[in-house]
């Protein structure tokens, strides 16, 4: 339009031409013919429908639509509002970001496109119309960040020792804000402050006061916040004690030329050193006679055995089974004393009338003493307390929860052993009392008679 109207200035065609509402037909002998239209045939353009909001993912494609009614001579814009930075205008691209793209249907339809979306391409959008005044409407973009557990502050693997306050720490990103989940990975319940134990438990911090061995293992600090996939995080917690062990039986009695086992339980970490004494302290040696193991039970518990086959006189006596590492040591004491076979035939027996039925197999062992627990750390001298073996009734039910009737039926059959020892030894001397005066009795028969004397005055 500015040529032709060069030339008809230069021609003498003072005519001027009016952009917005001349619509030129035709030119012929340089003169310039042109149409007013008028006003009222101009359509207003609108909006169809309001940008629908959109939500996606960081990293995938975002696609924000504006559909336009009766255009025409008018231009389409979409822009960034928080930056007020123009992004496109109709087909054309102006801003310098390659993922932003544009593409029209029918001259209606402008889809904005942002490839490989980040998390700072969330905000509002424009699409507006070059009217005067102009009109616009805008559109939100949400992209969601699926969450990530940061390396700091979040807790590593940690050692305390037993009796210490403990904290685990986790820290998450992503959008929306995550949620911090605690669990333990055994599914063991987690213990609270309160005493109350609980599946799991929400917060970025995990407290445990006044750890206990039993607080050992793996906990899991799950973030999640709706925009998969969730995330974890795995900790250990090392729990260090000195060695404990628990006695089941005392004493233990058992018959010359069987077999006999002795068992202890020790609890330690870091793991213990466990092997077997005598009395005087000498070491059990492994083989011949003595078979020793030691079986893993837990994570920290161990089950020590001591076979002994065949028993004789020797064996019978004072057993420790001791426990060491690097924070104390500790031992447990199992008396072994040896019984006459028919002591133990007369208690089972009387023990299957009470219980309503009859053994047909002898027992090798007799356990009149129950359960002792022997800890290596002491107030006065950490690491160096030894076996209490105390044996009354009221010491085993204080400690260990028996009943009164477990408590007296033990000490039933501790009276049955010494009533059936004591008849064993009377019937033998009776037996041996009669065989004495029988036989005196016989020498006494069998002495000859004096001749008898008479006396005549």
């Amino acid at each position: 339009m500015s040529k032709i109207t060069t030339q008809c200035q230069a021609n003498g065609c003072g005519n001027t031409l009016k952009v917005a509402l001349v619509v030129i037909l035709m030119c012929q002998q340089c003169q310039l013919q042109r149409v007013e239209v008028p006003p009222e045939a101009i359509v207003d353009p609108k909006f169809s429908s309001p940008i629908m909001n959109m939500t996606a993912p960081v990293g995938r494609d975002a696609f924000l639509t504006c559909v336009v009614q009766d255009l025409g001579p008018y231009k389409v814009a979409w822009l960034r509002v928080d930056t007020q930075t123009i992004l496109t205008i109709q087909n054309h691209v102006i801003t310098k970001n390659q993922r932003i793209g544009i593409a029209n249907s029918e001259h209606k339809t402008w889809t904005m496109r942002i490839r490989d979306i980040k998390e700072s391409d969330k905000g509002w959008y424009m699409c507006q119309i070059n009217t005067d005044p102009m009109k616009s409407q805008m559109g939100y973009l949400d992209v969601v960040v699926p969450p990530d557990i940061l390396d700091y502050p979040t807790s590593t693997d940690m050692v305390v020792r037993e009796g210490s306050n403990v904290t685990l720490k986790c820290a998450a990103t992503g959008s929306p804000e995550p949620t911090i989940t605690w669990r333990r990975e055994s599914g063991v319940p987690i213990e609270l402050a309160s005493g109350e134990e609980v599946p799991s438990i929400e917060g970025t911090d995990l407290i445990i006061p006044n750890v206990k061995r039993q607080h050992m293992g793996a906990y899991l600090c799950i973030a999640s916040n709706g925009v998969p996939p969730s995330v974890s995080k795995r900790i250990t917690l090392i729990v260090h004690f000195p060695p404990m062990i628990t006695v089941q039986n005392q004493l233990i009695g058992a018959v010359e030329g069987k077999g006999v086992t002795l068992e202890c339980e020790s609890e330690a970490y870091p793991k213990s050193i466990n092997y077997w004494t005598r009395e005087r302290g000498e070491i059990v040696p492994p083989g011949g006679k003595y078979s020793a193991n030691v079986t893993e039970i837990g994570g920290y518990r161990n089950s020590m055995k001591l076979h002994i086959n065949p028993l004789s006189q020797a064996e019978f006596g004072a057993y420790r089974c001791v426990a060491k590492n690097s924070l104390g040591d500790t031992d447990g004491t199992i008396k072994l004393y040896r019984i006459p076979p028919n002591a133990v035939n007369y208690v089972e027996n009387f023990e299957a009338r009470h219980k309503g039925k009859k053994r047909t197999k002898s027992s090798e062992m007799y356990h009149p003493a129950r359960a002792q627990e022997h800890s290596g750390e002491d107030m006065e001298n950490p690491g160096k307390r030894k076996a209490d073996l105390s044996l009354s009734a009221e010491s085993i039910d204080s400690m260990y929860g028996a009943s009164s009737a477990v408590v007296q039926h033990q000490t039933l059959n501790r009276l049955l052993l010494i009533l059936v020892l004591v008849l064993t030894t009377t019937t033998t001397m009776v037996t041996t009392a009669t065989a004495t005066a029988t036989a005196s009795m016989k020498r006494k028969t069998q002495l000859p008679l004096l001749p008898q004397t008479l006396t005549h005055v």
